[in-house]
Order: C-alpha cells, then sequence, then structure tokens
C-alpha cells in the first residue's frame, strides 16, 4: 500500500497544477470552458491520474528491474557485439511503448490528416532511438568521451537541419523529447549504470552514468529529418479539431476510442514482455516468485498505459487546445505569456522522469549536486521555453532555428568549460524534462494557441514547444556547472575533472 500511495502522491503533484489551472482560468472567466468539455477534462484528469500511478507502479516493480538484470548481464558478459545488440532491441522495444512518444505521434498523425501516419512516426523514431542507443554504449566501451560524441552527432544533426523542411525540423526535435519520458528514463538509466560499471576507474564511471539518454534522444531527430527525404515533394496543411472525440456526447468520447488504445497499449507492452519471457528462459533464471512478481509489473504497466491514452485523448489535451487558442485570440496577450511562462514551471516541478534524473544525479555525485539546485535551474530553463514558444506562435516571423541554432551552439562550446560530469547531466536533463505533462497539455495549449492566427502554420509554429523544452534545460544546467566549477575552485576543491 505504501508504493501505491508513494506513486499517486507523485502523479497527483504532477497533475493537481495543471487541474488547478484550468479551473482558475475557467471560474475567472478568463478562458471559459464548455460544461461538457469541464466534464470530459474531469474524467480525463481522474483517468490519467489512475493510469499514470498503475503504470509507474508496473515500471518500478517490472520494466526497471528488466533494465537492471540486463545491464547486469551485460557487465558479466563483456561483449560489445552482445550489448550493442541488446540496445538496438531493447531500445527500440521501450521507445515504441512510451506514453509520451505514443500521444505525440498520435498528435502528428490529427495534425497532418493522416498525411504522416502517426504509427510510421513512433516506429521510425523508435529505431533512430535504438540504433543511437547502441552507439552511446559503443562509446562507453572505447572510451570515447561524451562531448566528442555529442559534438560529431549535432555537427550532422546541423548539416541534415540544412535540407529538412520546417515542418519536419519542428517535429524531429520534439520528437527527441517526446520519446524520453516515464517508461524510457528509469529503464535507460539502469542499463546506463551497468554498462558504465564495465570501468574499473571509479571516476569515468561516474562520469559515464549520465549521458545515454540524451544519446538516444538525438536518433529520434536524425529519424524524422531521414523521413523527411520520403516526403520532400509532399505539401502539408495542418489543421486542428477543437472539438475532440465524441464531442456529441460525454460517454462517447471515452468510449470510442477505448478499442484504439486498448490495441495501442498491448503492441506497446507485449514485445517487452516478451523479452523478458526469453531472457528469464536463457539468462536470468529467477526464481518463480520474482519472475511472477515482474510479470505483474507488465500487466500493470499495459493497464496503466491503457487507461492514461484514454484519459488523455478523451478530453485532457481537448481542453489545452482550447485554453491556447482562447487565450490566444485575446487582445491582451500578456494572459498567454504569464501563463505559459507558469506552465513551463510547474509542469517541471512535477513530471515524475525529472524526480528520478535529480536523485541519480545526487546519488551518483554522492550530494555534490543537490537535487534542489537542479531543480531550480530545470523550472527556470523550462518556464523560459514555453513562454518563447508562445511568443513564437504570437510572433510568426520568429523561427524554430532562431532558437534552436544559437542555444545548441552555446550548449556545445559550454561543454569545453563545464565539469565532464556535468555535460551528460545536462543534456539527459533536456531530454527528460519532456514527460507525460509536457506532451500532452503543454504540446495541445501551444497548438491551440497556433490554431488560433490564420497567418500561423499549426505545423510549425505548433510543433516546436518540446524543443524548446528539451534545450533549456541543458543551457541552465551546464550554467550551473560553470558556477559549481567556479565555487570548487575558489574554495580550493579539486571535484571538477577537468
Amino acid at each position: 500500500m505504501n508504493v501505491i500511495f508513494t506513486k499517486f502522491k507523485e502523479v497527483l503533484f504532477s497533475v493537481l497544477p495543471i487541474f488547478i489551472l484550468v479551473l482558475l482560468l475557467h471560474f475567472t472567466t478568463i478562458s471559459t470552458l464548455d460544461t461538457k468539455l469541464l466534464i470530459k477534462f474531469v474524467i480525463g484528469t481522474v483517468l490519467i491520474l489512475i493510469g499514470l500511478t498503475v503504470f509507474l507502479i508496473g515500471v518500478d516493480i517490472g520494466i526497471a528491474p528488466l533494465g537492471n538484470l540486463t545491464g547486469k548481464s551485460l557487465v558479466k558478459s563483456n561483449k560489445l557485439w552482445l550489448a550493442i545488440g541488446a540496445a538496438l532491441l531493447l531500445g527500440f522495444l521501450v521507445s515504441i511503448a512510451e506514453p509520451g512518444l505514443i500521444v505525440f505521434s498520435n498528435q502528428v498523425g490529427l495534425v497532418t490528416s493522416g498525411k504522416i501516419p502517426g504509427i510510421l512516426v513512433l516506429v521510425v523514431v523508435s529505431i533512430g532511438f535504438a540504433l543511437l542507443m547502441s552507439v552511446g554504449f559503443v562509446r562507453v566501451f572505447y572510451n570515447i568521451p561524451l562531448y566528442v560524441l555529442f559534438l560529431i552527432v549535432y555537427g550532422i544533426i546541423f548539416v541534415f537541419a540544412l535540407f529538412t523542411s520546417p515542418e519536419f525540423l519542428a517535429i524531429a526535435f520534439d520528437a527527441s523529447g517526446s520519446t524520453t519520458g516515464v517508461l524510457a528514463v528509469p529503464f535507460v538509466l539502469a542499463l546506463s549504470v551497468g554498462i558504465s560499471s564495465l570501468k574499473k576507474d571509479s571516476k569515468a564511471s561516474e562520469n559515464d552514468s549520465f549521458g545515454l539518454v540524451a544519446t538516444a534522444g538525438t536518433g529520434a531527430i536524425l529519424a524524422i529529418m531521414v523521413l523527411n527525404i520520403f516526403y520532400r515533394n509532399t505539401h502539408f496543411t495542418g489543421s486542428l479539431d477543437l472539438d475532440g472525440p465524441g464531442s456529441g456526447s460525454i460517454i462517447k468520447a471515452f468510449t470510442d476510442i477505448l478499442l484504439t488504445y486498448f490495441n495501442q497499449s498491448m503492441l506497446a507492452i507485449l514485445p517487452l514482455t516478451i523479452i523478458l519471457i526469453i531472457l528469464q528462459i536463457v539468462v536470468f533464471k529467477l526464481s518463480r516468485k520474482q519472475f511472477r512478481r515482474m510479470l505483474t509489473g507488465f500487466i500493470f504497466a499495459f493497464l496503466g498505459l491503457f487507461i492514461f491514452l484514454v484519459g488523455v485523448n478523451g478530453g485532457f489535451m481537448e481542453v489545452g487546445a482550447s485554453i491556447g487558442n482562447t487565450l490566444a485570440l485575446k487582445e491582451n496577450k500578456a494572459f498567454i505569456i504569464i501563463i505559459g511562462l507558469f506552465l513551463g514551471v510547474v509542469t517541471i516541478l512535477a513530471e515524475p522522469a525529472v524526480h528520478i534524473l535529480t536523485h541519480q544525479i545526487e546519488d551518483v555525485t554522492s550530494g555534490y549536486v543537490s537535487r534542489k539546485a537542479v531543480l531550480i535551474a530545470l523550472s527556470i530553463g523550462v518556464g523560459l521555453a514555453v513562454m518563447l514558444s508562445v511568443i513564437r506562435v504570437l510572433v510568426p516571423q520568429i523561427q524554430l532555428w532562431h532558437y534552436l541554432l544559437p542555444g545548441y551552439i552555446i550548449c556545445l562550446i559550454l561543454m569545453f568549460f563545464v565539469p565532464k560530469l556535468f555535460i551528460g547531466m545536462a543534456f539527459d536533463a533536456g531530454v527528460v524534462a519532456t514527460g507525460p505533462m509536457t506532451a500532452t497539455f503543454s504540446l495541445a495549449f501551444i497548438q491551440g494557441a497556433a490554431n488560433a492566427f490564420a497567418e500561423a502554420n499549426i505545423l510549425t509554429e505548433g510543433f516546436g514547444m518540446i524543443a524548446m523544452v528539451a534545450l533549456f534545460p541543458i543551457l541552465t544546467l551546464e550554467i550551473l556547472g560553470l558556477m559549481f566549477k567556479i565555487k570548487s575552485k575558489a574554495k580550493g576543491v579539486q571535484k571538477t575533472d577537468e
């Protein structure tokens, strides 16, 4: 019961700020909602609370232990080819089951009226995630510095970006953030710690405990950019249906989508379950009790994912889009800018995956880097990111690359000046910051705002917010690392692993 209560409280604090914000906007008449839509939002919120709680319990007792056991088995084997094979297979399966990516890929399909199918985005992104995750394993195995890998990968991304259409550029960077959420983060971090323990040097092992999540996330960017090649001559006109599913009936809004998301949840979790069974027979040899507990975790993960997706698509995201649309149409644009800033701050402080990462940062650094300092840096960064995304919608002349290009150049330059440990931390924090709340409500909020303007293209202005949320935590944490370095040197402490 303690585990259930702990997870429920974790999810409650994740969803509650958005729930309160919506009610405040509604009852203060800043953004009044239709009664049916408000009821659907309340039902959707309850389903999200239940679904995410059950899902996270499943991750804790089933999926994360699979990552731990796999990491330990790979360390024992000490075989690179086996590590690469495991990264390719497990990276693909974990990514394709990530709730945030499922929601995001469905939204791409919806906004493009099926011209870019959601399932295609899901599969392509998962392939890219898996490929770069295997590259991350090779980096650790051959002692390649993380900053060298990032310079190469982001150099390739910048070259590809020159030939990528604005629509696909926004989707590519958003996909990277969407794929690293409540499922991928604990699983990949568990694998990362196991792989990094191959190092005899404790300092090298500490440094390599971070960076794998961010490395895998870059694969999503490259995968969508490659997909753009096949859509080179396709013209896209994005649209957003603000009426939502089953708009004529509250009950139909949820019942009409049950079968769709049941099948989607089954397809997401079943392959991982099969992998668990195979590894149990061949490698793990767990006791019957341990194995049964892990299988129970997978069942919980399936049920939780199903309930979560129904809640998100039954009414939760629709309200985000409706509020964004209403506020964007008001004469006083300050409302939507301030709410964007507030939305960024509260969602990052509440994201479950962020707390997983900050705990690991504090544990790995033996308290040298406190959770509180990291959370403050992240909240400032993400608040600014969402606010600037709102401004980009209000001023269509501002393009996404105006933010991303200088932002990532600064991030790459800072790598040469911050402690090496902070490089992996910062880039991991960037992709981890974009969890289920960002990929659902915040994304819908920005798309609703973009939908309000005839001159705004929902495919270019409506996407890109997740990319911004992924960028700013990197900047703020690298600046935090620089401050730690200066502070340590001032005290004569050489903890900065130059």
